[in-house]
């Protein structure tokens, strides 16, 4: 037997999800986060998922991880020591950025602080315009002097980003060779190497990122590395922020490309679920310990997104609402995030109103209820205080809670100064979040010119389906899907992904007026590079796929739209499918189209994918004759404190029909199904949950 192991780290726990082959026979293994030494709660997760299900490690075949080091190393401001070196009069790019602003009205809105402080950003006469030619050769007697500089700044990392060098990238490669003899031990990232693509600002940005926390990840992935291949355990591939795992060497090349690994994976699982279930159109949440994190998956295919930021506040993944974080121009699976997790800490804002987060009590100390210290209430204490969560269940009883700490803070800190009784203050605390989770559903959903009513919610995370029916009502979204082991979801989605790479080019033509011939050249190119990456995979070349797809816009947009390329060759028909494509893709993003405009060309795209076996997903059942654990009083909305039945998920049989209210509880997550919904588990141990009738009150 082989198995595939996926270990993802999250606010609070991180989780190794084990599939197995050839049964399809899934686990998982839950550990505390360690925010001092990430790779630790990693290592301990896999040895407790290897003992648990007694996986021989020379039976791995497959071995994936989400790593938050680069988002982390952005929002806490402790990336590398970065030189940044620009065309001359032009290193100031990273300072005064875009003109967009996050919150229109905040007339004293600070912007992100610089990745790299002026007095480490130099400058190399040199220039080449707007057509790509040289108008003033590059001045290589001024190359011994930034070597020299830059050893006197003692740097980690160099970015180098000159105009133009998408279009010509003759400058760059000289200077880059050049820094890479003289300095051996410092990793130089060129714009032409890292994004060879139009917009200036946002070239450098992503550079600059790379750089900035390229040896944070190099020293990170070193250790776990040697920490894993002391486990014999396969070699380590990295999930991307697109949805496909990379090797090591490829995440160093592009550390840009792994800032949102951890939410890719879960929406790569809810993706794979989705096919199996037959459900194409889904609105994926996942909800943890720190954040909630909404997508959207039409016709079975994942939204992606050029256009996101990090490092920045709510609102930055908002694609038409920019300007509070680092843009990086890599393909991310277009996901809305909102600080709102089972840590989020709720307080009172000096007005006196009740608020939820930002700030989450994380791994240490962690909600009030788990004991380790935690002082500020969260939404997983006032979950356990509605009686949603039980103070003996988590982690299948491993972890103890202390409900009466949880009660107690809640009543001193909110309910008291609130006026209010304490499931009161509870409930005011649910509603919040659930409100602020909402509008990211809405981002994705509504923003995007897309109806929640022709969606099923699947609902993961540890928190995800406490809150799943909350949500669904909120949008008039018909059904909530479950899947297996949903507290460790996004684990599960490393494993179910494949080895995939994006490539990117620009090239300014008008659509009708450029031969096939000329992009089919450019688009070989990009395969060419493709399939180098695919072959040191050992992947064999049948299991190789390329997707083409084409940044377009109408001829006076400034900003363009990504359509897919249909075929795999470049034809007259196919061209002419893909500007009918871009006309409906115009309508549904904004609302109109213009098919009399000439359709310009901006940037060519290539997603070269090496397939991996598909997995089957699904829950063990059991006959559900003793799934029955107890009866617990739980408050509800409009409801009040209801009795409420407790299942064990693990006992459910296939078939079983469940009325709200009902509570549904495993060792990695528990799930509330509210009072007029209706849940029944499929053929494949799935829980879809349903509106069905309003309970009757006076039978309940």
């Amino acid at each position: 037997m082989t198995w595939r192991i996926g270990v993802d780290i999250g606010g609070t726990f991180t989780d190794a999800a084990l599939v197995n082959e050839e049964t399809s026979e899934i686990g998982i293994a839950k550990t505390l986060t360690t925010p001092g030494d990430f790779g630790e709660g990693v290592v301990n997760a896999l040895k407790q998922a290897i003992k648990a299900f007694s996986v021989p490690p020379d039976a791995v075949s497959l071995l994936s991880h989400a790593t938050t080091v680069v988002t982390n190393a952005i929002l806490e401001e402790k990336g590398a020591r970065t030189a940044l070196i620009a065309t001359r009069g032009f290193r100031d790019i990273l300072e005064l950025r875009r003109s967009s602003r996050a919150d229109l009205y905040d007339m004293f809105q600070d912007p992100p602080a610089v990745l790299v402080p002026r007095h480490r950003r130099l400058e190399i006469t040199e220039r080449i315009d707007a057509q790509g030619d040289v108008v003033i050769p590059l001045a290589q007697n001024e190359i011994d002097q930034i070597v020299e500089e830059i050893k006197a700044l003692n740097v980690d990392a160099v970015a180098v980003s000159l105009l133009f060098s998408f279009l010509n990238d003759s400058h760059e490669r000289t200077l880059g060779e050049s820094l890479r003899a003289a300095l051996p031990e410092i990793p130089v990232f060129l714009s032409s190497e890292v994004l060879p693509e139009i917009r200036e600002f946002e070239r450098t940005s992503t550079t600059a990122v790379c750089a900035y926390v390229g040896p944070i990840l190099d020293s990170y992935l070193s250790r776990l590395e040697e920490a894993v291949s002391g486990l014999n355990l396969p070699p380590l591939h990295i999930m991307g922020s697109s949805g496909g795992v990379v090797d090591v060497p490829e995440a160093l090349r592009m550390p840009a490309a792994v800032v949102e690994s951890g939410p890719a994976a879960g929406v790569i699982a809810a993706a794979l679920v989705g096919e199996q279930i037959g459900q194409s159109n889904l609105l994926s949440f996942d909800m943890g310990g720190t954040t909630a994190k909404a997508s959207l998956i039409r016709k079975g295919a994942i939204e992606t997104t050029a256009e996101y930021e990090v490092g920045g506040g709510e609102g930055s993944q908002n694609r038409w609402l920019h300007g509070t974080g680092h843009p990086i121009r890599v393909p991310v699976i277009d996901l809305a995030e909102v600080s709102a997790g089972g840590g989020s800490i709720a307080w009172i804002d000096p007005a006196g109103a009740l608020r939820v987060g930002p700030r989450s009590a994380g791994a240490e100390p962690g909600p009030i209820c788990y004991g380790r210290g935690g002082e500020s209430p969260t939404v997983t204490d006032a979950n356990l205080v509605l009686g949603y969560l039980d103070a003996g269940s988590l982690l299948g009883g491993r972890m103890s809670i202390d409900y009466a700490a949880a009660v107690s803070a809640l009543e001193a800190k909110l309910a008291g100064p609130l006026n209010q009784s304490v499931e009161e203050a509870a409930a005011g605390v649910i509603a919040i979040v659930n409100n602020n989770m909402a509008d990211a559903l809405r981002i994705v959903s509504v923003e995007r010119g897309h109806d929640p009513r022709e969606f099923s919610l699947i609902a993961f995370g540890g928190a995800g389906p406490l809150h799943a029916t909350a949500l669904a009502e909120e949008l008039n979204v018909p059904e909530v899907i479950v899947p297996p082991i949903p507290g460790g979801f996004s684990a599960l989605g490393l494993v179910g992904t494949d080895i995939r790479r994006d490539y990117g080019k620009t090239h300014f033509a008008i659509l009708n007026q450029t031969s096939p011939e000329t992009l089919e050249a450019l688009w070989g190119g990009l395969i060419a590079d493709a399939r180098k990456m695919l072959a040191d995979t050992g992947i064999p070349e049948e299991s190789w796929s390329f997707q083409r797809s084409a940044d377009l816009r109408y001829s006076r947009q400034a900003y363009e739209l990504n359509v897919a390329h249909e075929g795999a060759q470049v034809t007259m028909e196919s061209l002419k499918t893909l500007a009918n494509s871009y006309h409906e893709r115009h309508a549904q993003t904004y609302g109109h189209k213009n098919e009399a405009e000439a359709i310009q060309i901006v940037t060519l795209r290539l997603t070269a994918t090496g397939h991996l076996p598909s997995l089957q997903i699904r829950q063990k059942t059991a006959d559900g004759r003793d799934s029955f654990k107890a009866n617990r009083e739980a408050w509800f909305p409009q409801h009040g404190r209801i009795e409420t039945p407790v299942l064990d998920r693990n006992r459910l049989a296939a078939g079983s029909q469940i009325r709200g209210p009902a509570i549904v509880e495993s060792l990695d997550s528990t799930v509330v199904i509210a009072p007029g919904w209706r849940a029944r588990i499929d053929a494949k141990g799935f829980i879809r949950i349903t509106r069905g009738e309003e309970m009757d009150l006076a039978n309940a």
